[in-house]
């Protein structure tokens, strides 16, 4: 079974979360919702690239990766795919631990590749300074 989201930019969070709405702030790279399963939690995603990527096409958004929600007691796990919510299936706690892991793997490799372009990026203007001093 599928649901409808629809979308909404703000700002900051509003106080009360509506059912069936993404709240996006692009300015602080953060999403919100009401879980999906009607549990009345809120869910709050980080955006960016070790975390949930949005998209928006023709008004109607995406989050992607899934959205596992293993802290609540409804664990629910779903995607927002194009102004839909899509069930997936639920996952065990071995698959939750799993999951948790390879996320944690994942941003660290993103940041540990992150720090060393910064690195390289201060010896090679470094090197342009010493070439063309100001």
């Amino acid at each position: 079974m599928t649901k409808g989201i629809k979308l909404i930019n703000v700002d900051f969070f509003p106080e009360t979360f509506s059912p069936a709405v993404l709240y996006i702030s692009e300015e602080y790279k953060v999403a919100g919702h009401l879980c999906a399963c009607g549990c009345g939690s809120q869910v709050i995603t980080p955006l960016g690239p070790a975390e949930w990527c949005f998209t928006e096409v023709e008004g109607k958004p995406s989050l992607e990766p899934s959205i596992g929600n293993w802290q609540l007691p409804c664990k629910s796990h779903y995607w927002i795919t194009a102004g839909r919510i899509e069930w997936s299936y639920g996952w065990t706690e071995k698959q939750i631990k799993q999951g948790e892991l390879v996320e944690e793997e994942q941003r660290q490799l993103y940041y540990a590749k992150r720090e060393k372009r910064t690195k390289w990026y201060f010896v090679l203007q470094r090197v342009f300074q010493w070439f063309f001093p100001r």
